[in-house]
């Protein structure tokens, strides 16, 4: 048989890669002379930067950043296998993982270190950029990345803020100075990859919808909406192409990464695709598909919120196309949504946890579990091809 092995990351537990070989080893107790071709996936999220990279013989860089909390951090970026692609993980530089929970307040975390990352692919020579902005700690609509690449952000008496400002600060925004901004949109190529449709306000903007995630009160929320409201209205005025505050604030996307994406959009000119397409596409999925017998995919909990364009379902959408059954396997399994998976075109969903287990100890044993349930999954793959066979 051959076999394409394609999960996101088990959040907390295993990495893309660390799951694909959990799998793997499942598949091998059972079918030891299987092919296997393992493509871990991500969707914009966290693990987007070392999917790519791996996909195309890539490398990983490393550069000391601002942080979202506005302390130094070692935060890793790369180049694809051409030479002249840069990918940016926002979340490596202004990630939600880099704050401890008694730290966590999106009035303050910035985006500063995911332009400093910009800056530095740009200074490496490349002009071309994916952006993955899954996974932030921030909700300052990407002024502190707009600070790094060189905007100057004035108050009302024409001083500039301080670098790094964080979401609660957007308000003080009485004009933006993009006259020393060190990109020029004719020279560079900008792509989001983000699996978030939301605009940058109202009920179902960021602060909103991503703000209690972060640290945020019902009032801090209130506030921060309010900032990105202003914010957009100062980065209308600055005269930038394509950056009209309507569209700023209702584009799907807008949202993403405490409102990042507008801010990509209006300072880089930022085009945006789903991350799982962008994952696909340099992962040469739909080559690797073609006369497989079985896909494997899963992530660490497959719930409605998989269904919404996270990796599992865009590698179940590209399979059923290519006629390629679909398998996924996730840390936990919401049991209401399962028809809604066999709906969506996977052939099964499993979980990896049982009632005799706890979800800690799951997560502590979760590359033994997912191979244990991989063989399963193998076993009864085998029980069928037999019964076919007779």
């Amino acid at each position: 048989m051959r076999i394409i092995v394609a999960p996101d990351k088990f959040k907390g537990s295993l990495t893309a890669e660390e799951a694909a070989d959990a799998i793997e080893r499942g598949i091998r107790r059972v079918l030891p002379r299987a092919t296997v071709v393992k493509t871990p996936m991500a969707d914009g999220g966290e693990g987007t930067l070392r999917a790519l990279v791996s996909a195309t013989g890539g490398r990983l860089l490393h550069r000391r950043v601002i942080g979202p909390l506005g302390k130094p951090v070692t935060a890793a970026w790369g180049i694809l296998g051409d030479g002249r692609t840069a990918v940016i993980e926002m979340a490596e530089a202004s990630g939600y993982k880099l704050v401890p929970p008694a730290q966590r307040n999106p009035l303050v975390t910035t985006t500063y270190g995911t332009g400093e990352l910009i800056l530095a692919a740009l200074r490496h020579g490349c002009r071309r950029l994916i952006v993955a902005i899954g996974g932030s700690a921030t909700n300052d609509g990407g002024a502190g990345m707009a600070q790094a690449l060189g905007a100057r952000l004035l108050d009302a008496r024409g001083r500039e803020l301080p670098r790094g400002i964080g979401g609660g600060a957007l308000d003080r925004v009485a004009r933006v100075d993009c006259s020393g901004f060190q990109i020029s949109h004719a020279a560079l190529e900008t792509l989001v990859a983000s699996d978030v449709q939301n605009p940058l306000v109202g009920p179902r903007g960021a602060s909103a919808v991503f703000g209690p995630q972060k640290g945020a009160t019902p009032a801090m929320v209130r506030q921060l909406d309010a900032n990105l409201r202003h914010w957009a209205r100062m980065i209308a005025a600055s005269g930038l192409r394509n950056a009209e505050y309507e569209m700023l604030t209702t584009f799907p996307g807008g949202g993403a990464a405490g409102g990042l994406g507008a801010g990509l959009r209006a300072f880089l000119n930022a085009r945006f695709r789903p991350g799982i397409e962008v994952v696909i596409e340099h992962a040469q999925l739909a080559e690797k598909l073609r006369g497989a017998d079985l896909v494997v995919t899963g992530e660490g909990r497959l719930d409605r919120s998989t269904l919404d364009g996270k990796a599992p379902l865009g590698v179940a959408r590209l399979a059923r196309r290519l006629g390629v059954p679909v398998i996924a396997l996730g840390g936990a399994l919401d049991a209401n949504a399962e028809a809604a998976f066999l709906r969506a075109g996977f052939a099964a969903v499993l979980p990896l946890m049982s009632g005799a287990i706890g979800i800690e100890e799951s997560m502590a044993r979760a590359a033994d579990l997912l191979t244990a349930t991989a063989a399963r999954v193998m076993r009864l793959v085998q029980l069928g091809a037999s019964r076919r066979r007779s």
